[in-house]
């Protein structure tokens, strides 16, 4: 099971992002929309809602973590079920429902 957004799209984290917070912005935000939060956010079955927080961006918005992971969609994943950010320079990874990060 993988966590996923809006419309069933997955989610990744950046190993880049120490201690929760993110650093995924400019270009690296285009091609990787992080998760804002919002009236729209929900959990999932199977989720621990413990683990469902936020961070603050440079923006002023705040973004979903999951664990210790702010969450972020590939631009490149057209449809539900598309994984094609899964492993991407070896940075991007797709994360499960306890928090960890598939394949890495």
């Amino acid at each position: 099971s993988i966590i996923v957004g809006s419309g069933s799209k997955t989610l990744y984290a950046f190993t880049n992002d120490v201690d929760g917070v993110s650093t995924c912005y400019e270009d690296c935000a285009t091609a990787w929309p992080p998760l804002i939060a919002g009236a729209d956010v929900s959990l999932g079955d199977g989720l621990d809602s413990t683990k469902l927080t936020t961070v603050d961006r440079t923006d002023g918005t705040k973004q979903v973590k999951y664990g210790d992971w702010p969450l972020y969609y590939f631009a490149a994943d057209a449809a539900a079920g598309d994984t094609n950010g899964q492993g991407v320079g070896t940075k991007w990874f797709v994360v499960d429902a306890t928090g960890a990060l598939i394949g890495q």
